[in-house]
């Protein structure tokens, strides 16, 4: 019986400690879909402490080299609430 508990227990901190993400568009152009993709990440705290956080269109298409951008996807990766990671993605040439 001790096992079982044990077991139980260890499937609850694993559960617990999953982490939940999201992807979703934000915007497509005319362009072609191009061949470079570019990213830009923030972290939050909470929910609602986000500080320096750069996760906008603009940074990512820099740190993608792209200058004709053709979609935005923006992601989004949540652990239990605390933790939060926003990146934006670009496509294009």
């Amino acid at each position: 019986m001790k096992r079982v508990f044990q077991l139980i227990a260890a499937g609850a901190v694993v559960v617990g400690l999953s982490s939940c993400s999201i992807t979703v568009p934000v915007a497509a152009t005319s362009n072609a879909v191009g061949s470079k993709v570019g990213e830009s990440k923030g972290t939050g705290f909470l929910g609602w402490i986000n500080l320096g956080v750069d996760a906008s269109i603009r940074t990512a298409a820099k740190n993608g080299g792209i200058t004709k951008i053709s979609t935005v996807d923006f992601k989004r990766d949540d652990i239990l609430g605390i933790l939060q990671t926003y990146t934006c993605i670009v496509t294009g040439e």
